[in-house]
């Protein structure tokens, strides 16, 4: 495989609001040892970069290559058994597009151990939405070991991991009564539409649920809201602590004696840890059950920063996918 000596990629030098993300022609990353060089095909987007863009990440030092997943084809390896040039690969996490640079250019640096190869056939779009989302919402699914004929309230269901997690669920467990939160009544009937048994409005961090206990509660607003969600389930329920999309990562006054429900439990999935096994078995559960895990947009590499907008924004429902020009 010819590598090019420069690549093009979408550098941010200080943090800012979508139009600091700007297209620069960098060298391509030498290999070295212990990693390699992935041609990045695509790449999924992910409101944690809308925060680093920010400058909401303290550990995040600019001038930075954001991105923290993508797919894409070994171009030069270090590990030729495991690695062959040619092999399709996704790579999440592990301080990609944090603590080095990540995946908004052309070819990304990434260490061996979290370049994981992939046998898919999927074409790129699509297996780009699946790494950080659906890898997500899958082992949170596991860890809320839900029932069929269960009731679980995904918290933050608009976003690319509510969606994902309610197809794998729904595909899963058929009977399962979902329902999904959002905080603006405009998105209420989208939910519906994308397969939620029932839109719940949360107003000022308080779900209005007049009083009805839950089963299970995927939590991806976070610490904003997981009181309140304990709150809602009723004895012997789980709640699933996975995103912090309320912008909140600590919180002060919780008390699980109070707070939890008689017997009721409060767990996590952090996608940070990331198992070979288990993504394999994802994508073989995408393939049998033929899930539609197609992007609600697509956009190319140079048009990062209206991608981001859109993330951001009201139409910003579902996951977000950037594909090379």
């Amino acid at each position: 495989m010819r590598v090019p000596d420069t690549m093009r990629a979408i550098v941010i030098r200080k943090p800012g609001g979508p139009e600091r993300l700007v297209e620069e022609e960098l060298p391509v990353p030498e290999p070295r040892p212990g990693w390699s060089l992935v041609h990045v095909m695509a790449r999924g987007l992910n409101h944690s970069e809308v925060f680093t863009r920010k400058g909401l990440s303290p550990s995040v030092r600019f001038p930075r290559v954001l991105g923290i997943e993508c797919v894409g084809e070994v171009a030069i390896s270090t590990d030729e058994v495991r690695l062959p040039v040619g092999q399709r690969v996704v790579s999440l996490m592990g301080e990609m597009g944090r603590a080095f640079d990540g995946s908004y250019a052309e070819y990304a640096l990434i260490p061996n151990d979290q370049a994981y190869p992939v046998e898919s056939s999927l074409p790129w779009e699509l297996l780009a939405a699946i790494p950080e989302t659906y890898y997500t919402a899958f082992g949170s699914l596991g860890n809320l070991r839900l029932e069929d004929g269960q009731t679980v309230l995904v918290r933050g269901a608009t976003s690319g991991v509510g969606i994902a997690f309610a197809r794998l669920a729904r595909a899963a467990l058929p009977h399962l009564r979902l329902l999904g939160s959002t905080r603006t009544t405009t998105r209420m009937a989208a939910l519906l539409e994308e397969g939620f048994d029932e839109a719940v409005l949360d107003e000022g961090g308080r779900l209005r649920l007049e009083g009805r206990p839950l089963d299970r509660v995927l939590e991806l607003i976070g610490p904003a809201t997981l009181q309140d969600s304990c709150l809602h389930l009723r004895g012997g329920g789980i709640v699933c602590s996975t995103g912090q999309l309320g912008g909140v990562w600590y919180m002060d006054g919780f008390d699980p004696i109070v707070d939890l429900p008689p017997n009721g439990y409060l767990t996590s999935f952090y996608s940070g840890n990331v198992d070979q096994g288990r993504l394999d078995e994802l994508l073989s559960f995408v393939e049998v059950h033929k899930l539609d895990v197609a992007p609600v947009r697509v956009f190319t590499l140079f048009h990062m920063a209206e991608a981001h907008s859109f993330l951001e924004g009201e139409r910003g429902f579902g996951k977000v996918v950037v594909v090379n020009d």
